[in-house]
C-alpha cells in the first residue's frame, strides 16, 4: 500500500491559504475516490483508497506544518509493521512550493527541503529519499514576508489557475502510481519551464 501525505495546517482558517495544497490534492483524490478523509490516526486524519487499481492510504498530519514529520514517522512506521514499505517507493508527499512560480508542477525523488520547513520536518523523520510532488506557489510580483503569504488566503484572481494545478496535482500521483516516477516526470515537467531539479 502506498501512503500519500498532504502537507498543511488543520483548521479552517488556514484551508484555502498556499500553504494548504497538499491538503486539497489529498482532498480532491479521495472525493475522486469516494471516500472520506477522517479516520484520526498517527496523529493524522486518514483515509483508505483505490486509486487505479492500487490500495492507498491518504493522510493530511494534524501535527501543523513544522511538525508534520511526527505525523509521518508514526505513519511509516505504522505501514512497516504491517507489510513491506519502502518510504523511497512508497511514500508520496504533496506540498507547497516558493521557489516556483504559481501554477508550476514538479515531481522529484530525493534532495534537500529547500528552505520548506514541513518537508525539513519529513526529511527528518524519514530521510531525504521519498517522492515529492511540489506544487509552485510563488506569485508574479516581489514578496515581502513568504511566511505571511503562504498563510494568506488566495486572492480571486488565482483561483482558477490554483484550481487547474490541484486537478493536474491529482492526475500527477495516480501517473505515479501507475506509470512510475520517471514516466510521470516526462509528462508533467513542462520543457519551456527553467527549473533546477537540485534546488
Amino acid at each position: 500500500m502506498k501512503l500519500i501525505v498532504g502537507l498543511g495546517n488543520p483548521g479552517p482558517e488556514y484551508e484555502q491559504t498556499p500553504h494548504n495544497l497538499g491538503f486539497l490534492v489529498v482532498d480532491l483524490l479521495a472525493e475522486q475516490a469516494g471516500v472520506a478523509v477522517n479516520n484520526r490516526r498517527c496523529r493524522a486524519l486518514t483515509g483508505k483508497a483505490r486509486i487505479a487499481g492500487h490500495e492507498v492510504l491518504l493522510a493530511k498530519p494534524e501535527t501543523f506544518m513544522n511538525l508534520s514529520g511526527n505525523a509521518v514517522r508514526e505513519l511509516v512506521a505504522e505501514r512497516q509493521s504491517k507489510e513491506e514499505f519502502d518510504p523511497r517507493k512508497d511514500l508520496i508527499v504533496i506540498h507547497d512550493e516558493l521557489a516556483f512560480p504559481l501554477g508550476t508542477l514538479r515531481i522529484k525523488e530525493r534532495g534537500s527541503a529547500g528552505g520548506h520547513n514541513g518537508v525539513e520536518s519529513v526529511i527528518s523523520a524519514v530521510g531525504q529519499e521519498f517522492i515529492r510532488v511540489r506544487l509552485g506557489i510563488a506569485p508574479d510580483h516581489p514578496l515581502r514576508d513568504g511566511a505571511e503569504y503562504v498563510l494568506t488566503a488566495w486572492k480571486k484572481k488565482d483561483l482558477p489557475l490554483v484550481g487547474e494545478m490541484l486537478d493536474r496535482a491529482a492526475d500527477a500521483v495516480t501517473a505515479i502510481l501507475v506509470d512510475g516516477v520517471v514516466a510521470t516526470m516526462n509528462r508533467f515537467h513542462r520543457r519551456d519551464e527553467a527549473v533546477d531539479e537540485n534546488e
